[in-house]
């Protein structure tokens, strides 16, 4: 961390203790959550679009999943996690936070799971934080069940900077997982339909905002084949 972050999460401040509880898990049990930074940025936005409908694709232990339902007392989430452990721990999170009533936890593959998750739909938001590789994949099934004028969040984009990076990456896997996000960042902020800026918080933080045309639901969260 360097001194301009360290002097920044010093700002932010410490979770509260419940949360910081969960950080803990996290980091003993080497699960990756949302970087303090960039949760405060997202978080920061959330309270301003005061989403009704959220889909979260990678639940993990529920940190991210329940810092925004405390954001954002009138939300409802359906979030998304295929590791089994980290979906039960994330059921006793949203337990122990009296959240599990505005929760819908599907415990399943995000890649074969869009026609359940469909029902739910429109989202004011969606967050996507699950496998780096499939960024692209989870933005092309899950983006069109975002209303107009939503907000997808995509977490990790900068891959602890070698996606800015110049050098290539000595490990043949990490190259090609590199190389991935960078064609879907490329492609976000190239796209005419979404509105993209990524913030250099974090892991690296991508905020799109859907724009009007061409899309499922329009403002209102009306399907446009129901006009």
């Amino acid at each position: 961390m360097n001194g301009q972050s360290h002097y920044l999460d010093q700002l932010i401040g410490q979770s509260d203790e419940d949360f910081q509880a969960l950080e803990r898990y996290a980091e003993l049990n080497q699960v990756p959550i949302m970087e303090r930074d960039s949760i405060s940025v997202m978080l920061h936005y959330m309270r301003v679009l005061q989403p009704k409908n959220v889909l979260e694709i990678g639940t993990a232990i529920g940190y991210s999943g329940s810092r925004i339902l405390k954001a954002v007392e009138a939300a409802s989430l359906v979030t998304v996690e295929r590791d089994e452990e980290r979906a039960r721990k994330a059921e006793d999170t949203f337990l122990t936070f009296g959240l599990d009533d505005r929760v819908v936890l599907y415990k399943e593959d995000a890649l074969h799971i869009e026609d359940s998750v469909r029902r739910h739909a429109p989202f004011d938001s969606l967050f996507i934080d699950a496998a780096k590789g499939q960024y692209e994949t989870f933005f092309n099934l899950y983006a069109p069940f975002v209303r107009e004028g939503g907000i997808v969040f995509t977490d990790n984009v900068l891959f602890k900077g070698l996606v800015a990076d110049k050098e290539d990456h000595p490990n043949r896997n990490t190259r090609a997982l590199v190389r991935k996000i960078r064609a879907f960042n490329k492609k976000m902020m190239e796209t005419p339909d979404w509105q993209t800026i990524i913030l250099p918080v974090g892991d690296g933080l991508m905020i799109s905002i859907k724009q009007n045309g061409g899309n499922a639901y329009d403002e209102t969260g009306t399907a446009r084949n129901a006009r």
